[in-house]
């Protein structure tokens, strides 16, 4: 049989993970390239030899996704694999339509194929679209089972935006191991409210040398998925985050709406926030494509450490990054608790960005209004600073999940925002883990 010369069209995670469980040692397939989207700076590396097998002894290189037509023609590309997430099903079908046109095809791949088995319970955690409330889904979970006296690992979607070959399997326990590799803001953001619970968490590129470091310490292993991808791990349980916000998107983004058919719960967040008949319609299309889902309503409380600060001044808001990029929001928890705490004015940042931040607006202009917190590199991690430093405000509101002062040196006073999960009808999602759990 020939080679089947393959491209895999990524964004530094799920594309890593597909090759590695489908096309790494398999002769059938010689993958010539990755492409790389959505993240800023990742193309132009490698994937490293140590990490693609022996039969890629110089690595493969990794470009931007605009050089694909170029690439498909230069290389003799006879198949593209679709492996990144969080898009509208019609920009996914014009990226095929595009390849087709070129006489490539356009290959998604089954669930299945890319979900290795753990020998430890999972459940795993997954949303429609990024922004949803994994976070503080996962963060509700993990302690579930904390109360029932079963050690957690988290094991979080992958982020390697750096040196790869060093990332391949990475041990979070404490502060000083992000700053040992060097997270950026958005790593951050999802490893260190485990940190702050006091669970370890994994991540990396590797995902089944993560798992079976995990196993080792691990009663029960919690998969903390990222934007709306599909679980990496066979899951014993799988709920899947909708959001009333974006009612609609359950069925229009993908892999969201994989997701939200394979799932065995459909947790509706938001509800506190969203039209009634909003969160009514997602259980219309659940009803209608995973009618063995159970439906489960969450509210999502917002609170601000410091609302004094807050009352009646010039407001600045920072949002959680990903959620306002490619989650295609225009406002999240922060702008919530600056009007619950009475803020004069939102200000908006956008005329005073700087750099790679005035960057990020001219992409997303959806974001224009508040500041999504870029940060995935020392240069942006900059570039933020000098934004909040230019934008007249009296007070900043930091709504990602971090402590942001521990990566920013800004003037201004800072409070930062937080959001939890509360169930409508308490008790329902640790009645779902018990069940599987046996307990």
């Amino acid at each position: 049989m020939a080679t089947r010369r393959v491209v895999i069209l990524g964004a530094a995670g799920r594309d890593f993970h597909n090759f590695n469980t489908v096309f790494r040692d398999n002769p059938a397939f010689q993958v010539v390239a990755f492409t790389a989207t959505q993240i800023p700076g990742i193309e132009g590396r490698r994937y490293p030899a140590v990490l693609a097998g022996g039969l890629y002894p110089e690595g493969i290189p990794i470009v931007d996704e605009s050089e694909l037509v170029d690439l498909i023609a230069r290389e003799h590309i006879e198949e593209a694999i679709f492996s990144y997430s969080d898009v509208p099903h019609a920009t996914a079908m014009h990226l095929a339509s595009l390849c087709i046109a070129h006489d490539c095809d356009f290959t998604f791949l089954g669930a299945a194929k890319t979900m290795l088995t753990s020998t430890k319970p999972v459940i795993g955690i997954t949303a429609v679209r990024t922004g949803a409330g994994k976070s503080q889904t996962t963060r509700t979970i993990s302690n579930i089972l904390k109360k029932l006296g079963k050690k957690v690992v988290a094991i979080r979607h992958p982020m390697p935006y750096g040196d790869l070959a060093r990332q391949a399997c990475q041990r979070f326990a404490g502060y000083a191991d992000l700053d040992k590799h060097a997270c950026t803001i958005e790593e951050r953001e999802e490893y260190e409210p485990h940190i702050d619970n006091g669970f370890v968490v994994y991540a990396g590129v590797d995902y089944e040398q993560i798992i079976r470091a995990a196993e080792q310490e691990a009663d029960v292993i919690l998969w903390d998925g990222g934007n709306n991808d599909l679980p990496f791990y066979r899951s014993d349980l799988h709920i899947c985050i909708a959001d009333p916000l974006r009612s609609g998107h359950e069925l229009a983004y993908h892999p969201g709406e994989a997701n939200f058919r394979m799932a065995d719960i459909i947790l509706i967040n938001k509800c506190d926030s969203a039209r009634e008949a909003d969160i009514a319609a997602i259980e219309r299309n659940a009803a209608l494509v995973n009618p063995t889902a159970r439906v489960i309503r969450a509210n999502s409380p917002v609170t601000c450490d410091r609302p004094e600060l807050v009352k009646g001044m010039r407001a600045l808001v920072i949002e959680d990054g990903p959620t306002l990029t490619h989650g295609s929001m225009s406002y999240g928890a922060g702008v919530v608790a600056a009007k619950a705490a009475g803020a004069h004015e939102i200000v908006d940042p956008s005329p005073y960005a700087v750099d790679s931040i005035a960057a990020t607006y001219r992409k997303y202009p959806n974001a224009k209004g508040i500041l999504p917190a870029m940060g995935y590199g020392e240069h942006q991690v900059k570039d933020l600073e000098a934004t909040i430093e230019a934008t007249p405000c009296d007070v900043v509101l930091s709504a990602t999940p971090i402590d942001l002062t521990r990566v920013l040196k800004v003037t201004k006073p800072m409070t930062r925002v937080r959001y939890e999960l509360a169930e409508i009808r308490e008790g329902q999602l640790e009645g779902e883990v018990r069940r599987i759990l046996g307990l």
